[in-house]
C-alpha cells in the first residue's frame, strides 16, 4: 500500500479496516486478536486490514521507537503457534504524517475460520468480538474450494463414520477450543468437525485430508502414504539381515506415540569410562532429537503427489530418516536449515500444535542439532533434494 493510502487509513478513526496500538509490550494480545479478526474479514471486504503500532488509540502518534527487535516479534506472530491456520501478512516500518510506525498489513484469509489460542476473532464494524456459532458456520462457508491447500481437500471416498468422533471429542476438540468456548455453544458434532476443517460444510459432510489424518479410523485406507515404515537393520547396509520392521499406523496421535514407543524400545543406554573415577551414562541416541525429526517429516511431507511413506532405516552404526516432500515455498534445497520456514500443510501443523507435538514453530532443526550436540552424537547431515529429505544421525560414540 502506497503512503498516502495507509496515511488515509490513519486519519480516519471510523474505519473498519483499522486498528491503533500505543505498544506491543502491554497489548500483543490484542494485536493478534486483531490479526486474526482482520483474516477472517467477516464482512467480506476483500481489503487487507490495518495496524498502526506506536499510534494512539484516538490518533496522535505515542514516541514509540520502532526497533528492528519490534518488527521481528510481529513478524514471528505469523508463525509462533498462536493463530492457526496461518494469517497472510506482512511487517513494515513506514513514517507516516511524520510519525514513524509499525505497520502491520493482513490480508483477508482463504480458509477461515482463523482463531487466536482457540477463539474466532471477527470485525464488527469499529470493535472486535469473538463470533459466534452462526458466524463462524458463515466463515466456514467462505472458503473457496479452488485455493484450498491439499491437507483442507475433501475425501469424496470417506465418510462420517470414517472418523473417530470419540477421539475428536475426547482428545482433540478439548485441547483446540477453550473451555470457555466449549462450555458457551452447544452444537452438533459435523459443525464441531466443520469448524475446525475436518469436514466440509456441505448437507452430507465429507471429511477433509487434515480431518483423516487426525481423527481417522485409518487414514492410510483413503491416504496411501500416511503411516511410517520402521526397519532395524543388522548391519550398515540396507541389503543387510532386518532385525525388526513394522508400519506404524493411526491417526497422529496414535502414529507419533507408536513411533515414539519403537524408539524407546531400540534405543540402548551406553557407559562411557573416562577414568577409573568417572563413568557416564547416555542414550546411544537422544530421544527428543528422534521425536523431532518423526514430527518434522509427518507434518512437512508431500501427501499430495507421492504415495510414499516416512521410513526410519536403524542401521548398527546410524539413524537414516526419509521424507518424501522436498522443500516447500520460500525453503529451498540451498537455504533449508538456515532458519526460514514454511508449510505445505499449514493445517496438518495446526492441528500437530493443538495435540501438543509443536510448541513454537521453526524450532525443530535446532532442537535436534542442540540435543545431539548435547547428548555427544554427531550433528545431522542432511541431504536435500527437489522432491524429498533424507537426514542421518550417528551412534554417540
Amino acid at each position: 500500500m502506497t503512503d498516502e493510502e495507509l496515511e488515509t487509513l490513519l486519519e480516519d478513526m471510523e474505519s473498519a479496516y483499522v486498528e491503533r496500538k500505543e505498544s506491543l509490550s502491554k497489548d500483543a494480545g490484542t494485536v493478534r486478536q486483531a490479526i486474526c479478526a482482520f483474516a477472517n474479514d467477516m464482512g467480506n471486504h476483500q481489503k487487507p486490514g490495518i495496524i498502526f503500532i506506536g499510534e494512539k488509540d484516538q490518533g496522535g502518534g505515542a514516541n514509540l521507537d520502532i526497533t528492528d527487535q519490534l518488527l521481528r516479534n510481529l513478524a514471528e506472530m505469523r508463525s509462533d503457534g498462536n493463530i492457526l491456520p496461518f494469517p497472510v501478512m506482512r511487517v513494515e516500518k513506514r513514517t507516516l504524517k511524520g510519525r514513524t510506525l509499525a505497520v502491520v498489513i493482513v490480508e483477508p484469509s482463504h480458509s477461515p475460520p482463523v482463531q487466536y489460542n482457540g477463539r474466532t476473532w471477527i470485525r464488527v464494524g469499529p470493535r472486535r468480538a469473538t463470533a459466534t456459532a452462526e458466524e463462524e458456520r458463515r466463515l466456514s462457508e467462505k472458503r473457496r474450494a479452488k485455493d484450498l491447500p491439499h491437507d483442507l481437500e475433501p475425501l469424496h471416498q470417506a465418510r462420517m463414520r470414517d472418523l473417530d468422533l470419540d477421539l475428536f471429542r475426547r482428545t482433540y476438540l478439548p485441547s483446540a477450543v477453550t473451555p470457555e468456548i466449549l462450555a458457551e455453544n452447544h452444537r452438533s458434532v459435523e459443525q464441531q468437525l466443520a469448524s475446525l476443517r475436518f469436514v466440509t460444510t456441505e448437507n452430507s459432510p465429507i471429511p477433509t485430508v487434515v480431518g483423516m489424518l487426525t481423527v481417522g479410523k485409518s487414514p492410510a485406507d483413503f491416504i496411501p502414504g500416511a503411516y511410517i515404515q520402521f526397519l532395524r537393520i543388522d548391519g550398515v547396509e540396507l541389503g543387510d539381515p532386518i532385525a525388526h520392521q513394522r508400519e506404524i499406523h493411526g491417526p497422529l496421535s496414535e502414529l507419533l506415540r507408536q513411533v515414539e514407543d519403537v524408539f524407546k524400545a531400540h534405543i540402548r543406554i551406553v557407559t562411557d569410562i573416562r577414568s577409573a573415577a568417572t563413568e557416564m551414562r547416555r542414550p546411544d541416541y537422544p530421544l527428543a532429537a528422534l521425536q523431532q525429526l518423526v514430527r518434522n517429516a509427518v507434518m512437512h511431507r508431500d501427501y499430495y503427489t507421492t504415495n510414499a511413506p516416512v521410513r526410519v532405516y536403524w542401521y548398527q552404526d546410524r539413524i537414516e530418516m526419509q521424507n518424501p516432500g522436498g522443500p516447500f515455498g520460500q525453503v529451498t534445497v540451498d537455504n533449508f536449515g538456515t532458519g526460514l520456514t514454511d508449510y505445505r500443510n499449514s493445517n496438518i501443523a495446526a492441528a500437530m500444535k493443538n495435540l501438543g507435538y509443536v510448541q513454537r514453530f521453526g524450532m525443530g532443526i535446532p532442537i535436534i542439532r542442540k540435543t545431539l550436540q548435547e547428548n555427544g552424537n554427531p550433528p545431522p547431515v542432511f541431504d536435500r533434494q527437489p522432491n524429498h529429505i533424507s537426514v542421518t544421525i550417528r551412534k554417540c560414540p
